[in-house]
């Protein structure tokens, strides 16, 4: 069915459609029941990274725009409609319309101030006699949809569940849109998403066909998935009937507990685990490159094992028996625990969650920790490989925000599936020498940290900084760990220096040159939200003392000279480190430098590669 072919059956029409004929001046609602938008940071992932893919496979700086027709076509799937009186009600794929509404927004936004635009307005709302409604048409996502369509910053405190997560996937969308689009490509990404990106529009014209057809398509008994159709290739090799059951029994189990962390885990454990023992070629990123093993296993990883049966060594019964019994069973178990701890803080395996936290794809890490572990390693030698491995990642991740480098999928996937091979089945002492010696090997370092200064895009980044670098001076000190609780809602950035200029003329001339010293984060602190906003707005000596009414936050504290008394421990702390902490009487420029200073000592302790030395003593 091409683009201009509809099938009709029985009032059930079915029509091959752009993202621009979808959503061009067309309005749609969704029932009340079906409008809480549920998506995650990984769904986005995996829509930015597919269609990026997609996308660069044909591009070419050197084509005229027009070229883009030519490029290949991308399917996202079918959605459910059903013609009302008053409009299309969608059924199934708000999800989807929802999240690309979602990136056309954002992509609206990055065309602001240039010269070369695609109009896209006209997808994400329409307007007559003067007033302005959202193509999806959800009254209670007005106000969310407006400000995040004006570029405005907007409060979801309170919030339920949809508005939380439209502004947190937007801000998904801002951090992993590669940089790589944004330039001379942009308009021809624009172009290709919204004129080669299709779906198929099933539209019926009542409530109940729409339902049965929604029940038909997500119905799993009817629908083989790729783990299931994998489970059928592994079983049809298996000739005695016996390990066939017990095949079956251990897959199933398999699938169960993986399924509670979510309905779809076991897809990507088979993509982690494909890519971290056996994937070897990587599609090179120029124009018509042919994807290779890391990208078919993202996209066929049932037909890549078929295709690759002899690099997986299954060229017998007992060989895709073990591949089951041992290595499945193993490796599933390793992936449950980098789940839980990337989702729920572990003190012995904390970096995970830190690296799950800042928004490194899973399609990198997961497969990364899980290429040096070995069928043979004992529970403690496991436990050090994920220690060492996302220690790397959290470094890694760090040095590149700090100097304002990207690490979104599209930007290090290269570097990190190259790694994923360089590491495999390594022992601990060649995996620490690996990984500090590509730390060390790192363009960017802790040096750029004094040009880091707070701005729109990078307010969780410092957030993160500094909880980081809180709960471990805490934590160091005989406190409780505190970062799960420091990046919470809870806790906001505060500038030290209230956004007064007129208090600061003894320093400053300029407007412009107050605000580049406020916005640097030797100026900034956590807070709670209660506690920042009754003094906020004071001059340093009137809120310094009350700093020290903070639940633990060392960092806010030690601004205080009371601070320094009778804290024995944290005193011992800061002396055997060699952090310059002092209290300050006042907070001028020189007082910004030297808090500055501090952190960076701080951080350099955080992320000093003898970290991995001490990991595998």
């Amino acid at each position: 069915m091409n683009q201009e072919e509809t099938l009709e059956v029985k009032g059930i029409r079915a029509m091959d459609k752009t993202v621009k004929d979808i959503l061009n001046n067309v309005k749609y609602t969704v029932d009340f029941f079906q409008r809480e938008y549920r998506w995650q940071r990984k769904h986005i992932e995996q829509l930015i990274e597919d269609l990026t893919d997609s996308f660069l496979s044909d591009y070419d700086k050197g084509h005229d725009r027009r070229e883009v027709q030519n490029y290949e076509r991308y399917f996202l799937g079918p959605f459910v409609l059903s013609q009302k009186k008053d409009g299309k009600s969608i059924i199934d794929g708000q999800q989807r319309l929802t999240s690309l509404t979602l990136l056309l927004i954002y992509l609206n936004n990055l065309q602001k101030g240039r010269e070369e635009k695609v109009s896209i307005s006209d997808l994400i709302f329409s307007e007559k006699f003067g007033q302005k409604s959202f193509n999806l048409q959800i009254p209670e996502r007005h106000d969310v949809m407006e400000a995040l369509f004006k570029g405005d910053e907007y409060n979801n405190n309170g919030k339920d569940e949809s508005i939380q997560n439209l502004t947190e996937r937007y801000k998904d969308i801002q951090e992993l849109f590669p940089d790589e689009l944004k330039g001379e490509a942009l308009p021809y990404f624009i172009d290709w998403l919204i004129e080669n990106v299709a779906l198929v529009e099933i539209l019926t014209y009542s409530d109940d066909n729409a339902y049965k057809i929604f029940e038909t398509m997500n119905d799993r008994g009817l629908n083989l998935t790729p783990s299931e159709m994998l489970k059928g290739y592994i079983i049809s090799n298996l000739t005695n009937g016996e390990q066939k059951q017990q095949v079956n029994n251990i897959w199933r189990n398999i699938i169960f507990d993986l399924k509670k962390l979510s309905k779809e885990e076991d897809l990507e454990f088979f993509k982690a685990w494909l890519r971290a023992k056996y994937a070897e070629t990587i599609r090179p990123g120029k124009k018509g490159a042919a994807n290779e093993d890391f990208e078919k296993i993202g996209t066929r990883f049932h037909q890549w094992v078929r295709d690759n049966k002899d690099k997986l060594g299954l060229k017998k019964d007992e060989d895709f028996f073990k591949f089951v019994a041992q290595k499945m069973k193993f490796y599933a178990e390793k992936y449950e625990v980098i789940s839980k701890a990337a989702n729920n803080y572990d003190q012995e395996l904390e970096s995970i969650f830190y690296i799950n936290e800042r928004g490194l794809a899973l399609s990198i890490y997961y497969p990364l920790l899980i290429a040096p572990i070995r069928l043979d390693d004992t529970q403690d030698v496991i436990k050090k490989k994920l220690k060492l491995v996302s220690k790397y990642l959290e470094t890694y991740v760090v040095l590149r925000a700090i100097n304002y480098k990207s690490y979104s999928h599209s930007a290090i996937r290269y570097t990190m599936y190259s790694l994923v091979k360089e590491v495999r089945d390594k022992d601990l002492g060649e995996l620490a020498d690996i990984l500090k010696n590509r730390i060390n090997k790192m363009e960017e370092s802790l040096e750029g940290f004094s040009n880091l200064r707070l701005h729109g895009q990078n307010k969780r980044f410092i957030k993160f900084l500094l909880a980081r670098m809180t709960s471990y001076i805490e934590r160091n000190c005989g406190e409780p760990d505190n970062f799960k609780y420091y990046m919470s809602k809870q806790i906001q950035v505060e500038h030290i220096w209230a956004d007064k200029f007129e208090e600061h003329r003894d320093e400053f001339n300029q407007r412009d040159e107050f605000e580049n010293w406020r916005n640097m984060i030797g100026d900034l602190l956590i807070l709670e939200e209660s506690f920042n906003k009754s003094f906020g707005d004071l001059p340093y000596m009137e809120k310094r003392d009350r700093y020290l009414n903070q639940n633990q936050n060392y960092l806010a504290k030690s601004l205080v000279p009371g601070f320094y008394s009778n804290n024995p421990k944290f005193i011992r702390f800061i002396k055997e480190k060699g952090f310059p902490f002092e209290p300050h009487e006042h907070f001028k420029k020189d007082d910004i430098r030297k808090r500055q200073n501090l952190y960076q000592k701080i951080l350099e302790q955080i992320y000093s590669v003898e970290n991995f030395n001490n990991i595998i003593e």
